[in-house]
């Protein structure tokens, strides 16, 4: 990126090259051990296929608002959030049981052909993609330490990976433990903010600007950003899972209706609901059959509800709070101007 003008898509391959070099080899490594693992290595190598790099701008950002210029190396730092996003998605693929993710089957669901003349495939398979999960998330801080950024700098920002990993870990385990429950709004957004919100944007923001050297006023204004967008990001998320096409999000409708999840949206609607639609939603909330019929009945009762609008006010108020924050540090125009567009494109989006 040679100008200071936010180009996303440049920035975009240039993260992508950097990941799909590093785990192709460390793929091409773990071959080396046995030809065996050959199907787990392709695992490694499908995480990172796709992604829209979120987690690695706002590290950039978090960096370049300090009023560090541009860097390759930061870039590979950078980089590292998205193996933990890699890490994260396989794992909650996992124990969401989801069997779709980009539009193709999830790591557990492929890694089944590895070993369908195997007894007990299914579980095997569902092992060997808990141990991609955690051999991404090793890697991530491998690709880290390796950056290329001089020691002192890696020294300011490793304490932030233990918040990160402690929060995420966290926000999982609530989501788990609330599945099932009677949904609950406060709730849900607690899981929001702690199993997607801080690590997609607070967390980079901070590792980047740690990474440079930021100060304290400018790290409360990361925060005062980032909580509230990176709840906005989930929140759409919770939308576009019920209601966008699985076409463009790649994933299936129903998931989080099977599931159960204490999603932000099923908490609003079952907030509001009678009697009379709570019935209704227990006859099809966790079935393994919802099908489209559940599904479009679940749907009526939400729109019939208002949920969605609100859910839609929930972001536009989140997404002011963090432009209103972001206006409120002193950053340089390049920063400002690239962190309200990802604001903007985070929340603004199809899938």
């Amino acid at each position: 990126m040679a100008s200071d003008r936010w180009e996303p898509v440049a920035f975009k391959a240039r993260v992508d090259d950097v990941l799909h070099r590093f785990v192709a080899q460390e793929a091409d490594r773990f071959t080396e051990i046995d030809a065996a693992l050959g199907p787990v290595a392709e695992q490694l190598e499908a995480a990172v296929a796709d992604g829209k790099r979120l987690r690695a701008a706002f590290c950039y950002w978090g960096w370049r608002a300090v009023g560090q210029p541009d860097n390759d190396a930061l870039v590979r730092a950078a980089a590292s959030m998205e193996l933990v996003h890699a890490a994260a998605v396989v794992h909650d693929d996992l124990i969401d049981d989801s069997p779709l993710r980009h539009g193709r089957p999830t790591a557990h669901m492929a890694l089944r052909s590895a070993l369908r003349r195997r007894p007990r495939a299914a579980g095997a398979a569902r092992s060997l993609a808990m141990l991609v999960g955690d051999l991404l998330m090793g890697l991530a801080g491998q690709l880290f330490a390796t950056s290329g950024l001089p020691a002192a700098y890696l020294a300011r920002a490793r304490p932030l990976w233990s918040v990160l990993t402690r929060e995420l870990v966290a926000g999982e385990c609530l989501e788990i433990l609330r599945t099932g429950a009677d949904p609950d709004l406060t709730d849900s957004l607690k899981v929001i903010r702690y199993k997607t919100a801080k690590y997609t944007v607070e967390q980079p923001l901070l590792i980047g600007g740690a990474l440079a050297g930021a100060g304290e006023r400018l790290r409360e204004g990361y925060t005062a950003y980032g909580l509230p967008l990176g709840e906005a990001f989930q929140l759409r998320d919770d939308l576009l899972g019920l209601f966008g096409s699985p076409g463009t999000t790649g994933k299936a409708n129903a998931d989080d209706l099977r599931g159960r999840r204490p999603t932000a949206l099923l908490a609003e609607t079952w907030r509001v609901a009678g009697e009379g639609e709570r019935r209704q939603l227990r006859t099809i909330l966790g079935r393994r059959d919802v099908g489209e019929d559940g599904l479009h009945t679940v749907r009526e009762v939400m729109r019939r509800l208002h949920a969605p609008d609100r859910i839609e006010e929930m972001i536009t108020a989140r997404v002011d709070e963090a432009l209103d924050a972001l206006h409120a540090v002193d950053v340089p125009a390049p920063a400002t101007h690239a962190l309200t567009a990802l604001a903007r494109s985070v929340t603004v989006r199809l899938s």
